[in-house]
């Protein structure tokens, strides 16, 4: 497995005008090319879908999740193996670089006008997708309704454990608290009970991690779960709690308009701001069961 951090030599420089030599451990950032084998043809060749950078580490629970986002998998049977394919650095180590996804009964092959012709950077999620028409894509675990009762099977959350979530998850940001340099995506239960946590350069990647431990969990639709991210509620992190059945996203940043747009329409709960004493609720708030004046909608 690739190294998770790197140590490198700086110089620290101040405002009074001292200087001095230390060393500081970096997030490591490698490529993951991702490739495909069809069910419908055993024995045959996988097919290159997508290149990402990532962060090494949980690279299984990566491409399990990159795949529910992009609508090829939905449950675990959809997934037959995964096994990094073979392939060395000029020094003969493995670099566990290339992840080959065998699907399995259920999936939906990507046809060649889907697949990533671009590698897609650590900032977005969506980049290389081929048709701006695919970027809204058709959701195989559909969210609860937004005004079901918990006793019904709704995802009902105590604005108490919604505010808590931010410092529950910073308290296992390990790969955080050695670099300073990557992002983090928490699934919780209803209960504010920690589930899953992945770290990585990528936003995007981090929720795929969540989400691919999730489907390989056999947790899809992860109905009764809440998804609180480090970053920004940007579009493709809406869409990709929406692909996964996750009813409510939570970030300690702002959402963007097409995030919010996309919350209203799918029924998708979307908070902003969650810094501990306030949060902003900005779509289906009917979600979140607050008994004073903690809560807030709207940005302020």
């Amino acid at each position: 497995m690739g190294r998770r951090t790197a140590r490198t030599r700086i110089v620290r420089l101040t405002a009074a005008g001292g200087s001095r030599q230390r060393e500081e451990t970096l997030a490591a950032e490698e490529p993951l090319e991702i490739r495909i084998g069809d069910p419908a043809v055993p024995g045959s060749a996988h097919v290159p879908f997508a290149t990402t950078m990532r962060t090494p580490g949980e690279d299984f629970d990566l491409v399990a999740g990159f795949l529910v986002s992009e609508g090829v998998v939905a449950a675990a049977e959809h997934l037959a193996s995964l096994r990094f394919c073979a392939g060395e650095d000029d020094d003969g180590r493995q670099t566990f670089n290339v992840v080959e996804a065998q699907l399995g009964p259920g999936a939906v092959p990507p046809s060649a006008g889907q697949h990533r012709h671009v590698a897609g950077n650590s900032s977005c999620g969506i980049c290389g997708t081929a048709s701006l028409d695919a970027v809204d894509k058709t959701a195989r675990c559909p969210l609860p309704a937004a005004h079901a009762a918990r006793d019904d099977g709704g995802a009902r959350l105590s604005a108490e454990t919604l505010l808590a979530l931010p410092e529950r998850m910073r308290e296992h940001q390990r790969l955080f608290s050695k670099t300073g340099g990557v992002h983090a995506a928490a699934l919780f239960d209803l209960d504010g009970q920690l589930l899953c946590l992945r770290e990585d350069v990528g936003r995007h990647n981090a929720v795929d991690k969540v989400i691919g431990w999730a489907l390989r969990e056999g947790r899809l639709p992860a109905h009764h779960t809440v998804l609180q991210v480090s970053a920004r509620a940007s579009f493709e992190l809406a869409q990709k709690a929406r692909m996964a059945g996750i009813p409510i996203l939570a970030a300690v940043s702002a959402p963007s308009s097409l995030a919010v747009a996309l919350g209203e329409r799918v029924g998708l709960t979307i908070a902003g701001f969650s810094r501990g004493s306030t949060v902003n609720l900005y779509t289906h708030p009917e979600r979140i069961e607050s008994r004073s004046e903690d809560v807030s909608t709207g940005a302020e």
